[in-house]
């Protein structure tokens, strides 16, 4: 296969991005192009939007696993790509095309070259909301299939090409989606005191939400809750009856996120008695803490740092969230940061990886594979 070929594949998947559990075009690109394959020692199972992929080694012992997630985000494109998004409204902008042009790359030189232990590939939907991970980790096929250790990879724009970045312990955080909705009495602006205005209400709750973190959470641990979006009201005579806060809840242990989230209940109780009005908290997908188990990352790490075309970097944690956490807490293994080197971040409506960093990785994953699966 041309040297190129899966910057090929990712400039196709990067054209169709898909929004969680609705990757309809990206599932059938994904086995559209595994049918290509040999297919003596593979076995395909779909799951949702989802696919699982096992290559059968020869004489298995054990089943290793790798994760690359293949969901969009609702963010419109503003790259110079010729290659853009033909899906209004939505791109491909936190490199999940790079991450299945990866996985795709390995796969295709396992199901060419044998391989004594099983490879099992999960390309899973939804990552970005609402949480593909939990589901696909309780379904029958993954409990059938249930590797040993698995691991996966993120891009990081912030990495120069040809170096990872990991460490051993906490990666990313522990993480919650918030959604905060006020219902109070609306009116005319000339009599404000026969009403009950959520505009104000949502102005007092969200400078009280920062002091969650100041006066609640240890100083040594950290948290951070952001709101990103506020809506309410409807024209600027009228006051608002409704107002809706949205934003997300970051913390590096599981106790300081519970201890965050019972502060932000009894402030937004606070505010529906004092501005006499109803409220509802919804907090959408929660994902947990993306742990690297010890013993297998640092084999892995002293692995990678033995690749002379590799720069390992051990770097913090981070406050990004990642649903492969829940992963980690039910199997042995680790995520790391491959470095893609982009002006503009993860999530950012001009994000261009450098795709050099393919290659890279499928180079690193393919060696590892043969390393652990060949023992």
């Amino acid at each position: 296969m041309a040297e190129n070929e899966f910057v090929k594949i990712r400039r196709e998947l990067h054209k169709i991005p898909e929004l969680g559990f609705q990757e309809v075009k990206t599932q059938r690109f994904l086995l559209d192009y595994i049918n290509t394959l040999p297919q003596e020692r593979l076995e395909v199972k779909t799951w949702k939007t989802g696919l699982f992929v096992k290559v059968h080694g020869t004489n298995p012992t054990k089943t290793i696993g790798y994760r690359a997630d293949i969901d969009g985000l609702p963010i419109t494109e503003e790259t110079n790509y010729s290659f853009q998004s033909q899906h209004e409204g939505l791109m491909h902008a936190c490199g999940h095309d790079m991450h299945m042009a990866i996985g795709l790359g390995v796969l295709t030189y396992f199901a060419q070259h044998e391989i004594k232990d099983n490879v099992l590939f999960i390309f899973q939907p939804a990552e970005e909301g609402p949480g593909g991970a939990q589901p696909m980790l309780q379904s029958d096929i993954m409990k059938e299939w249930l590797p040993d250790f698995i691991f996966a990879l993120h891009v990081a724009p912030e990495y120069p090409v040809g170096s990872i970045a990991l460490k051993e312990g906490l990666l990313f955080a522990n993480t919650s989606e918030l959604f905060i909705d006020l219902k109070g009495k609306g009116g005319h602006a000339a009599y404000p005191h026969t009403t009950n205005d959520m505009v104000v209400a949502a102005c007092q709750l969200v400078s009280q939400l920062q002091t969650i973190v100041a006066r609640n959470v240890d100083p040594l641990d950290s948290a951070v809750i952001t709101v990103g979006k506020i809506q309410g009201g409807t024209v600027q005579n009228i006051i608002a009856e409704r107002a809706r806060i949205e934003g997300t809840i970051r913390t590096l242990s599981p106790e300081s996120m519970t201890r965050v989230k019972e502060r932000i209940e009894a402030i937004v109780k606070g505010v529906e008695v004092g501005y006499q009005c109803e409220t509802a908290i919804d907090y959408g997908c929660m994902y947990h803490q993306v742990y690297n188990h010890h013993e297998v990352t640092r084999e892995f790490m002293e692995f990678a740092k033995e690749q002379t075309d590799v720069d390992v970097i051990e770097c913090k944690e981070a406050m990004t969230g990642e649903d492969f956490g829940y992963m980690l807490k039910d199997i042995p293994g680790f995520m790391f940061w491959l470095g893609v080197q982009s002006e503009y971040g993860l999530h950012h409506a001009k994000l261009q990886p450098h795709e050099g960093a393919i290659d890279i990785a499928i180079s690193l994953i393919t060696k590892y594979f043969e390393h652990k699966g060949n023992q």
